[in-house]
């Protein structure tokens, strides 16, 4: 039978069809108009390290032009002391009190300690608002078969690293490349940890010739993560790049090294003729610039691209790093480079140097051009901060310990933070809290002893100066506080902090 329609039911049908057409393309253009998001985490890069934080020899320039364009955050804290659990703190916006990961572990044969289906990751919040997620370097919160595996903590696309120990080879025979392996063309892999060969001559350069790869991984890792961009231009992206550079092991190709070997510095080897730390280097000092400066350059490229194709104006990039420079001073001389400057401690440690890490926040027309903040920020904050800007503060988890810095760095004002909490369970387990200008320290606590240090930041940024006795009413402060954020953990245990009581 034939139906009939009348004029008004056909221009009825028209009209919702360009309804609808028009609702789509109002939530097509809003979701185009979220801002990119871009993380870059170095690894093991020290405070002072980096051009626009007083570095002096090793050239960063692409980071010291995103520094001129953005802001220097001055009193940013990573997550932790040591790689796994700072990037916990990062992804979960959980402090080491509260988190799951609180210090390396691994979990044989390949991966770390990893993170539980029912942790809600940075990651797994922007996919819910509409982004799509990618990482690309180094992971190490979960092996390849764990539920912290990245495709099973928010990401869409991961290509890199998934286990810490096996980035200690910048040379290696694979990386992953979402659940697959991809062969890299080094035949044979360079190992992260070896010793000259018996007989070698560690006053001959050939003798190093052995730990020279041909396929670099991080080369292979910034074309993806350039290719995670092209691919989803058009699209809201989180990229987050957790770059292996610069940890040791030493491994950079040579045509990085000669602008650093012309500069003729006293460079004597490391042969690790003890046994101990990564492979050796001929010229070691060199090898360390010249990897921060190929960091650099992989950094350059990302910045490139997004002005390339249109999309610096409408993307945040945010740098960092994941802890402080190795205390590993024949490989990576921070005396020579001044790594963390005036700062006491290094990597493994909860004093300012091991912790304290360069930050740097750009947002065309959004974030002031060659500002600075010194507000008291960490890696909790990240979460709720891009939440924030994005305009999804009402997305942001309940039991997350971050605050917004989105006032601070949009240049409005900000109350001071309540505290800023880290504990370690490596290196001897370790305790700090921070209120203002006041930190208090606990050293050795694996040791069954609990002794508080305090110093005054501001007057004592290089914690020389335990002023713990003159301040007995602040000491007491800052114990009760540090009580209250501790939780204790069955798998990663401070049991001389779990035995106090009240």
């Amino acid at each position: 039978m034939r139906q009939h329609f009348q004029l008004s039911d056909i221009l009825s049908c028209i009209a919702f069809l360009f309804i609808a057409m028009q609702t789509g393309s109002t939530i097509e253009a809003a979701k185009r108009t979220k801002p990119n998001i871009v993380f870059i985490l170095a690894d093991d890069l020290g405070y002072r390290e980096l051009g626009s934080f007083g570095q002096k020899l090793i050239k960063t320039p692409h980071l010291d032009q995103l520094a001129k364009q953005g802001m220097r955050l001055t009193q940013h804290y990573c997550g932790n002391a040591v790689c796994a659990p700072s990037r916990c703190v990062l992804m979960t916006a959980k402090h080491p009190g509260h988190a799951i990961v609180r210090s390396n572990k691994g979990t044989p044969p390949e991966g770390q300690w990893p993170i539980p289906d029912s942790e809600v990751t940075l990651a797994e919040v922007l996919q819910q608002q509409g982004y799509v997620t990618g990482a690309f370097g180094k992971w190490g919160l979960g092996g390849p078969e764990s539920s912290g595996r990245p495709l099973k903590q928010g990401f869409n696309r991961f290509f890199g690293y998934n286990c810490q120990s096996h980035a200690h080879s910048y040379y290696p025979s694979y990386l992953w490349s979402d659940e697959k392996h991809v062969v890299l063309n080094n035949n044979p892999p360079v190992p992260g940890h070896a010793s000259l060969a018996k007989g070698a001559d560690p006053a001959n350069p050939k003798s190093y010739d052995q730990f020279k790869g041909q396929d670099y991984a991080p080369d292979r890792i910034n074309a993806q993560a350039l290719e995670f961009v092209r691919q989803h231009k058009n699209e809201p992206f989180f990229l987050y790049y957790p770059t292996v550079i610069p940890h040791v092991a030493l491994h950079v190709p040579d045509a990085e090294l000669k602008p650093y070997l012309k500069l003729g510095w006293d460079d004597p080897p490391f042969t690790r003729a003890k046994g101990y730390g990564y492979t050796p280097h001929f010229t070691p000092r060199a090898a360390y610039a010249a990897m921060i400066t190929r960091m650099d350059r992989y950094i350059g490229n990302v910045l490139d691209l997004l002005d390339e194709l249109g999309l610096a104006d409408n993307t945040i990039v945010v740098f960092s790093s994941d802890n402080g420079t190795t205390h590993l001073k024949q490989e990576v001389d921070y005396l020579f480079f001044k790594s963390v400057g005036e700062l006491r401690g290094l990597k493994g440690s909860l004093y300012e140097g091991g912790v304290r890490v360069p930050t740097l926040v750009r947002w065309p027309g959004h974030v002031q051009q060659s500002s600075s903040s010194d507000y008291i920020s960490g890696f909790e904050d990240w979460m709720p901060t891009f939440l924030d800007l994005i305009g999804a503060k009402n997305a942001v988890p309940k039991n997350i310990d971050g605050i917004s810095i989105a006032p601070t760095l949009l240049g409005k004002s900000q109350s001071e933070r309540p505290f800023l909490y880290r504990e370690f369970t490596g290196y001897g387990g370790q305790q700090t809290i921070r209120v203002g200008d006041w930190k208090a320290v606990r050293q050795k606590l694996r040791k069954g002893k609990i002794k508080t240090e305090l110093y005054n930041i501001a007057e004592d940024i290089s914690e020389k100066n335990d002023v713990a006795n003159q301040h007995p009413e602040i000491v007491a402060r800052l114990e009760k506080l540090m009580k209250q954020q501790h939780v204790p953990s069955d798998v990663f245990p401070l049991k001389v902090l779990d035995q106090v009581k009240n």
